[in-house]
């Protein structure tokens, strides 16, 4: 059984930085693609940024050029580096594993961003 945990959410200001972990316990971390999506009160769901088990990695244009996706197969870990964050950036944050054809979700880790 897949289990996603975040870490590494919490309150920054405008401008500021922080890095969300996502540790996977179970197997098929390595040939899985990981994502990170976010929910901001009100609004659906979307995807952030997202990698391969290649190490390929995609972002939503909102977040192109501030936010970094990376992943370490040797601790089942996925990171989210999110530098120049904006106020839109606040948000629940939610670690995602596509494994064959079953996607796992973890719990979520509130980041909010304060002017």
């Amino acid at each position: 059984q897949v289990q996603l945990v975040e870490s590494g959410g919490g309150l920054v200001q405008a401008g500021g930085s922080l890095r969300l972990s996502c540790a996977a316990s179970g197997s098929g971390f390595s040939i899985s693609f990981m994502a990170w999506y976010r929910q901001a009160p009100g609004k659906q769901r979307e995807l952030v940024a997202g990698i391969t088990r290649q190490g390929s990695t995609n972002y939503a244009n909102s977040v192109k050029g501030r936010f970094t996706i990376s992943r370490d197969n040797a601790k089942n870990t996925v990171y989210l580096q999110m530098t120049s964050l904006k106020l839109e950036d606040t948000a629940v944050y939610y670690c995602n594993m596509q494994k064959v054809l079953t996607a796992y979700w973890g719990q979520g880790t509130q980041v909010t961003v304060s002017s």
